[in-house]
Parts: C-alpha cells; sequence; structure tokens
C-alpha cells in the first residue's frame, strides 16, 4: 500500500488519441500527470461514448471513493452522478458551463460535492445557471509549459492558429479577414487542427480559400502535436484566435508563453488566457474586419510589432505552469476525501430548493 490519497478520474475514451486532440483531453492527460508529483494516485476510468457508458463505469467503483469526471460525460450522461452520488465523492471537472436546456445537466452538476471550472468565466456562468453554489466551485486555469522563446521574422509574416477547425472556433472569420488582406505582401498562416469533427465546415473553408486564390499562403496543417506543434509554435510571430466562444482560450496561453504575440477574440474566458498582459490584441468576435484591421497594423508597423513581442516576452515568467493547476485541483479532491461518504446523499442545494 502506497498510503497515497487515491482519486478515480473518469475522462472520455480516447484522451491520449492524437486524432481526437482538443483542449479538454489535453487538460485531462495534463492533470492527471501533475497529480500523481502532488501525492495522489490517479485510477483513470475511460469511458466511451456508448449508451449509459458513465452509468456502467461508476457502477463499478468502490463505496466512498473520490471520483474526479470530466464535465463533457456528465453532459452526455447526465443522470448517472444523481444516481450515485450518496455513495460516492464527486467532484466536476468543467471545461465548459452545461448547455442552459440540457435535460437534467444542472441537477447532475450539482449532485457533484465541488466543481472545478478551467475559468473564471465558465465559474460565472455555472453560477448564473444556478448549475451549483459558489462556494463549491474553485477556478484552476490550464497550466503552460516552459519553453524557448520564440524568434519573430522581420516582417511578421508568419501567422498561427490553433484548434479544431469548427464555426465555434471562428476560422471563417480569419480567413475572411487574410482574403481581404491579400494586397499585403509575404504573409501566411497555418491553421492547425483536426478538419474531422465538422467536415462540412471544413469543406467551405477550402473552398473559400481557393476562391480567392490563397492556396499558396493558408494551409491546413492537421492535428499537430508533441514536437510538431511545439515547431509551429516556434516558427510563428502571430497567433491569431479568432473563436466565436472559448470557454478559456489554451492556444492563447501557450503562445504568449513562448513570446508570441496574440490577436484574438475577445469572449469567454480569452481575456483571462491573456491576464491583462500587453502582448496581446482582442477584437470583438465574428467580425473579420476588425480582425484585418489590427493585422494590417501588425504588418505595417515594426515599432508595434517589436511593442508586443517584448510585452509578451516578458510575462513568460509568470505563467501559471500545471503544477499550479494540480495544486488547485488537489486542494479540492483533499476537501472532498475529508468528507464523510454519507455526509452528502443528495445533490447540493436541494434542501434549499424546495
Amino acid at each position: 500500500m502506497s498510503g497515497r490519497p487515491v482519486v478515480v478520474f473518469a475522462v472520455p475514451d480516447g484522451i491520449d488519441d492524437p486524432a481526437r486532440v482538443s483542449g479538454g483531453n489535453v487538460y485531462d492527460r495534463r492533470l492527471a500527470e501533475s497529480l500523481r508529483p502532488d501525492g495522489w494516485e490517479v485510477r483513470l476510468l475511460p469511458v466511451t461514448d456508448a449508451p449509459a457508458a458513465l452509468e456502467t463505469a461508476l457502477a463499478g467503483v468502490s463505496d466512498g471513493a473520490l471520483v474526479l469526471v470530466d464535465g463533457l460525460l456528465v453532459q452526455r450522461e447526465p443522470a448517472a452522478l444523481p444516481a450515485q452520488s450518496g455513495r460516492l465523492r464527486f467532484v466536476v471537472l468543467a471545461h465548459m458551463p452545461p448547455p442552459e436546456d440540457g435535460p437534467g445537466v444542472r441537477e447532475a452538476f450539482r449532485s457533484a460535492r465541488r466543481i472545478v471550472a478551467t475559468s473564471a468565466w465558465t465559474r460565472s456562468e455555472l453560477i448564473a445557471q444556478d448549475a451549483a453554489e459558489p462556494a463549491r466551485i474553485v477556478v484552476a486555469h490550464p497550466g503552460t509549459d516552459a519553453a524557448p522563446a520564440s524568434r519573430p521574422s522581420a516582417a511578421g509574416g508568419r501567422l498561427l492558429c490553433v484548434g479544431v477547425v469548427a464555426p465555434h472556433k471562428g476560422q471563417d472569420v480569419l480567413v475572411a479577414a487574410l482574403a481581404a488582406a491579400r494586397d499585403v505582401p509575404g504573409w501566411t498562416c497555418t491553421i492547425a487542427g483536426s478538419t474531422a469533427t465538422e467536415p462540412g465546415f471544413v469543406a467551405e473553408l477550402h473552398a473559400a480559400v481557393a476562391a480567392e486564390g490563397l492556396g499558396d499562403r493558408i494551409r491546413f496543417a492537421g492535428v499537430l502535436t508533441g514536437s510538431g506543434l511545439g515547431d509551429a509554435y516556434a516558427g510563428a510571430d502571430l497567433l491569431v484566435g479568432p473563436s466565436r466562444s472559448e470557454s478559456y482560450g489554451m492556444a492563447v496561453a501557450e503562445a504568449l508563453a513562448r513570446g508570441i504575440p496574440v490577436v484574438a477574440s475577445a469572449v469567454g474566458g480569452i481575456p483571462e488566457a491573456i491576464a491583462g498582459g500587453r502582448g496581446a490584441v482582442t477584437v470583438p468576435p465574428g467580425d473579420a474586419w476588425a480582425l484585418e484591421r489590427v493585422l494590417r497594423r501588425w504588418w505595417a508597423s515594426a515599432e508595434w510589432r517589436a511593442e508586443l513581442a517584448t510585452a509578451a516576452r516578458d510575462a513568460r515568467a509568470s505563467r501559471p505552469g500545471w503544477a499550479d493547476t494540480a495544486a488547485t485541483v488537489g486542494r479540492a479532491l483533499r476537501e472532498v476525501a475529508a468528507e464523510a461518504p454519507a455526509a452528502h446523499p443528495g445533490p447540493v442545494g436541494t434542501a434549499a430548493r424546495s
């Protein structure tokens, strides 16, 4: 017996699958890795997308166990948590707020003893939806890895956009902005992310790029991981995050941790990922004209590029790491582990809601 506290971590099946790279999967994997040095024995419980898969998986967990559950699983199968909350001690990891019209999802979130939100914006949305009592929600921002500072090119023409290629990530807004700026010479843009999730949207993007004659300037790189993703950041002058919705903005944080300036939508948790840094500029979500204006200024002013790059590099040391994320989550888990299994037999706040 190791004597280490044990947490069962229910995660979507395939979080290590390169074809399923997402911010949520990266967070789950890095959190599990970082909880172990923090003193935890982490037992991963992969859950498939089969019907009642979460219910079946939880049924096999021993009474009184401490269980951390990815919130995406809860949204997929909300009845599973309330049914087991009398014998298991649940903590829900909320990568994003539940859908407001999701039947039973808020009740499932209320059945957890704590909720870990990946941004203060997500926490505020959970409170606004009455999905949890404020005192039971902690914020654990995604961490970043220490990395060498990037070396910007003289012209600032190398753009990078990282994220699953889908409408909520706004790559169509970026393509429209770049099409309007096709008269500016020298720029290129790499769009890195899975193209399998929204094939119709991807087809429309490819058609738009071809129609504008930008096929030699805008490249769809597909999923990049490990050294491939590291090389993409190292070769970028500017990270563009044109999302329409975003619970945090891990690509934004990763870019700033490498000293890469950012232009991104002022939406959701992105301002938190920027953390007030002067190395980033925000634009309204969905506004291709505003994005084009900022990009034109970026290319036109070497002085402004240097100012943003210096600010991004200066802020690198202040970015939180994954050990900080694990420490925050670990404190919440230890609080719940200290509670008696029978101390919380039903959904949080149920007694207050007559």
